[in-house]
């Protein structure tokens, strides 16, 4: 194939937290520093460091990631910071894939982090920096209102209604009981979701995962490395990663072409001919309760327009034949936004190797994908692993 195969042996994650009182460099420490005990291995022993997190603005610096580098265990190490917004935590897998796969590197510690609260006023106020100067930010646009236009476009190309939408988010908040590092997790209803604040029709307050402050990290390694960690790898099979136009007002929002061009590139790879079939689990990401849908969509998991019945019928619920975000997702454990992808990424590690605890998914899955989505809503980063 020519390149070496790859494995993730540990993995660690803060809580996720509305204002964490750690700063980032602290929090990437906490998460890194799981990650490694979790497999018995100490930072000497890292090759290299890489780490995933969204705009500087978010935790107020600038040059955020050497801010961070310290802090993620990459002193007097090889470092990389790499960045796609809203898909970096996906991406950051993929990124130290290539180190191992390369041969570069036998051992790499992954650390996704965000720290939005040090963001003020609000997250949105840096969002509007990243639209086009001429043709965009003179209508002062936020996430919020161009996510209700894909919504409602999705909606109508489909004939969907917010109800059919909103059993997403009561489906994950719900899941995210069960996970030691939830932020929202809670037991609603579609009404719940229904009469919560309208933000910018159809969006309502509780189709949105909140603001949040989190770390993640992962411990990837060579074969042979594997071989002698642990008898349970998880292998990354399948990586995958596209960009769209940066344009939103001309793409088709009624379905997300990156994301599928991303998932066949990792399909590909790892030889998933019938994802429907050959997907045993899944983490789309969920930032909006339509977006998993969406995604669902995007990945082949199911036709078009048809992931909303397979939600209402149970199919998509953590015992149901296709499970969908059995963590809780980011509509339930919260999104700080690198730290999320990540975060679903670990959900299919422990998944795979039988180590979800309360969340477990029957029936003993052998495959399964994270799948996140990000920069100007154009990037899609899908990574596939089997154990």
């Amino acid at each position: 194939m020519g390149y070496r195969k790859v494995a993730i042996v540990g993995a660690g994650m803060t809580k996720f937290v509305r204002r964490a009182q750690e700063t980032g460099k602290e929090l990437s420490w906490q998460a890194a520093k799981m990650a490694l005990d979790s497999c018995e291995l100490t930072l000497d022993q890292v090759d290299c460091v890489t780490l995933g997190t969204a705009p500087d603005a978010f935790d107020g610096v600038h040059m955020k990631g050497e801010y961070l580098a310290d802090g993620a265990g990459a002193w007097r190490k090889p470092y990389m910071r790499h960045y796609v917004g809203g898909g970096t935590g996906v991406f950051s897998p993929i990124h130290g894939w290539f180190h191992i796969a390369s041969g570069m590197a036998d051992i790499v510690l992954v650390v996704a982090e965000e720290k939005m609260s040090s963001c003020h006023p609000h997250p949105q106020g840096a969002f509007i920096t990243i639209f086009d100067h001429t043709t965009e930010q003179p209508l002062k646009p936020n996430l919020i209102w161009i996510f209700a236009l894909e919504m409602n476009r999705y909606m109508q190309t489909y004939g969907l209604s917010k109800k059919d939408i909103a059993l997403v988010s009561v489906k994950n908040k719900k899941n995210a009981i069960d996970h030691p590092a939830a932020q929202v997790a809670e037991e609603i209803t579609v009404d719940d979701v229904l009469n919560s604040e309208t933000l910018a029709w159809p969006v309502n307050r509780l189709d949105i995962s909140p603001a949040s402050d989190g770390a993640a990290a992962i411990v990837l390694v060579s074969e042979r490395v594997a071989r002698r960690l642990t008898d349970k790898p998880v292998w990354i099979d399948g990586v995958g990663f596209s960009i769209d136009t940066a344009y939103w007002a001309t793409r088709d929002l009624s379905y997300p072409n990156y994301v599928e061009t991303a998932a066949r590139m990792a399909y590909d790879m790892a030889g998933i001919t019938e994802p429907s079939k050959q997907i045993h689990v899944a983490e789309p990401y969920d930032p909006f309760d339509y977006k998993e849908l969406h995604h669902m969509e995007g990945l082949m998991l199911c036709p078009r327009g048809k992931a909303a019945q397979l939600t209402a019928d149970g199919v998509t619920q953590r015992d149901g034949n296709m499970p969908i975000c059995p963590s809780g997702g980011a509509l339930g454990v919260g999104n700080p936004i690198a730290a999320t992808g990540l975060m679903k990424v670990i959900e299919i590690f422990l998944q795979l190797r039988g180590d979800a605890g309360k969340r477990q998914v029957p029936g003993n899955p052998t495959c399964g994908l994270a799948q996140a989505w990000g920069d100007l809503m154009q990037m899609g980063t899908v990574v596939v692993m089997r154990s």
